[in-house]
């Protein structure tokens, strides 16, 4: 998933963290800043091109549910350790003819979930400077010199980091409620911190409650991370699956996208920054009334016995004339097991863990593979290039993302999702590369600010085309519906915690080795990406279930 997301939510305290603690940093390095916006045109015209992205992408899948024919039974077999013997099916939305029935509505439900993903990361982004005045972390009265300087850094850090701290609580216990509960009982459920947590945030008279209000918003966006994709998955047909799981993607970066958007009034308003929390309030209010009136999974419907509940809901969202031959083969798929739900230690058995590492592997690579760094030094990169403006960097940056996403979702099913990861990283590889050869190439020396500029944006793109929204929309696709929920969990948890721990050790190690080497090292990793991609991950474009993990079982 995501993701570039991250990146922004450190962009403003990356900036005042440096502004008040780093100003000794070496050469470039000297200004770090993250993605900050401050005028009106540049969201209007990106605003525009996602929305115009988004209702193609749109168009094209509500299309494609009404013109599937004939497509090819799927399953999937959870196979057992050398014996094997247990089968399990998961019977793909067939169609014979027209479905009267329609995803896409309760598909943008889930994508509030997505929207508030993006927005919690990046409202800081605008805010941290003012709440920060407002709640007395700067310009301390009582604290001076670096002393005052060390303590604003410590709050402001906390403030940003409890959230990702939160969403590690949250990506784990996402796929465990999903599984008790179902996915729209869950996304109900993660409205509580939603709202709770804005709330807290939009009144806080203190640090302390600032930075619950930030854990709480956390387990919520942590459980949206888990369930967002996981639902998106198992309601979309199958040959549209990939264009409707990339959706997530781009509503992530339209939640950050309004977020930015809501900082707009701040200089004017210093108070603004509560109205900027609380209004995250509506959306979760909206997310859980909305679930009410999903369907829950018929997949998860079947698994718990529920065939009348099941007959609804692909009522709901394939038309009627679907109901007594998915009903029945979805059926049919559980009579093959009679295995209890997977614990928690199952994903880690030798039946298992191949596939549920591959998932761990690819959120790992998504995270250490720089996007945060690039994102901290896009300012000061484009300063050097002679671009004083932090909004037209900001821009060039989040237009990247933007349209890399829009690209991305027209390809998935085109390409498919390995060749997108592969394109991906090696293209991030080489942008690495190149940022690291401007800063300490001599014989560069006099294009070195434009080919730092060049890099940053190739490298922004790069990560939108595959290493961004790819994960976490093959990770339903790759995993057995046993271990689907609690495996996407373990994944995304993996993908919080990296984020946690580079979000407080990065800037130690810029001071410590210097960005160009911290570039270097970061190529290296996007190099390591591409040769285990191509030697563990399958292409899930076209592919049965079955044919997919099987694949993965024997190393293909």
């Amino acid at each position: 998933m995501q993701s570039s997301t991250y990146a922004a939510v450190k962009g403003n305290a990356a900036f005042a963290f440096q502004r008040r603690s780093f100003s000794n940093l070496v050469s470039r390095s000297a200004t770090t800043t993250g993605i900050r916006f401050s005028t009106g045109s540049y969201f209007a015209q990106l605003h525009s091109s996602a929305s115009k992205a988004m209702g193609a992408k749109l168009a094209r899948a509500e299309n494609g549910i009404h013109s599937l024919s004939s497509v090819k039974a799927r399953s999937v077999r959870a196979q057992a350790s050398s014996g094997g013997g247990d089968e399990e099916e998961a019977i793909p939305l067939r169609s014979e003819g027209k479905i009267s029935g329609t995803v896409l509505p309760f598909v943008g439900v889930a994508c509030l979930g997505a929207i508030l993903f993006g927005y919690h990361l990046g409202v800081v982004n605008g805010a941290l400077e003012y709440l920060a005045k407002d709640l007395g972390i700067a310009d301390n009265a009582v604290l001076q010199g670096n002393l005052a300087s060390n303590w604003y850094a410590l709050c402001a850090g906390w403030i940003v980091s409890a959230l990702l701290a939160g969403a590690t609580v949250g990506s784990f216990t996402g796929g465990a409620l999903a599984d008790k509960f179902g996915r729209t009982r869950t996304f109900q459920l993660d409205a509580i911190p939603l709202a709770i947590g804005a709330f807290l945030c939009a009144t806080a008279q203190s640090v302390q409650t600032m930075i619950v209000g930030r854990l709480l918003a956390g387990v919520g966006i942590g459980i949206s991370s888990a369930i967002v994709p996981l639902y998106i998955s198992e309601i979309s047909p199958t040959e549209i699956r990939g264009a409707l799981g990339s959706v997530n993607q781009l509503f992530i970066c339209i939640g950050i996208l309004a977020a930015l958007i809501a900082g707009l009034p701040l200089a004017a308003n210093p108070l603004w920054w509560r109205t900027m929390f609380g209004v995250a309030v509506i959306p979760s209010v909206l997310l859980a009334i909305g679930m009410g009136f999903s369907p829950e999974s018929p997949r998860w419907l079947v698994q718990q016995g529920k065939l009348t509940q099941a007959e609804k809901a692909i009522k709901t969202l394939y038309g009627k004339e679907k109901v007594v031959e998915l009903v029945r083969d979805l059926s049919n798929s559980g009579q093959g097991t009679s295995e209890p739900e997977a614990g928690w230690f199952d994903l880690f058995s030798s039946r298992y863990w191949k596939v549920v590492s591959v998932g761990a592997a690819l959120f790992l690579f998504q995270q250490l593979a720089g996007i945060n760094a690039v994102v901290y030094y896009s300012t000061s990169v484009f300063r050097s290039a002679g671009i004083q403006s932090d909004v037209a960097a900001s821009a060039l940056v989040g237009a990247s993302n933007v349209f890399g996403t829009a690209v991305a979702s027209s390809l998935m099913d085109k390409m498919g999702r390995k060749s997108l990861l592969l394109t991906s990283f090696g293209g991030m590889a080489l942008s690495m590369l190149l940022l690291s050869l401007s800063f300490t190439w001599k014989a560069l020396a006099a294009y070195s600010g434009t080919l730092a500029v060049v890099g940053t944006v190739l490298y922004v793109l790069s990560f939108s085309l595959g290493a961004g929204p790819v994960p976490a929309l093959l990770l339903p696709e790759i995993f057995a519906s046993r271990i689907r929920a609690k495996a996407v969990a373990l994944s995304l948890g993996m993908h919080w915690i990296s984020n946690f721990v580079i979000g407080l050790y990065f800037l130690s190690v810029v001071t410590k080795f210097g960005i160009s080497s911290v570039y270097l090292g970061f190529a290296g990793v996007c190099v390591l990406a591409v040769m285990y991609i191509a030697g563990n991950v399958v292409e899930t474009k076209g592919r049965s279930l079955e044919e997919i993990e099987l694949a993965l079982t024997s190393g293909a």
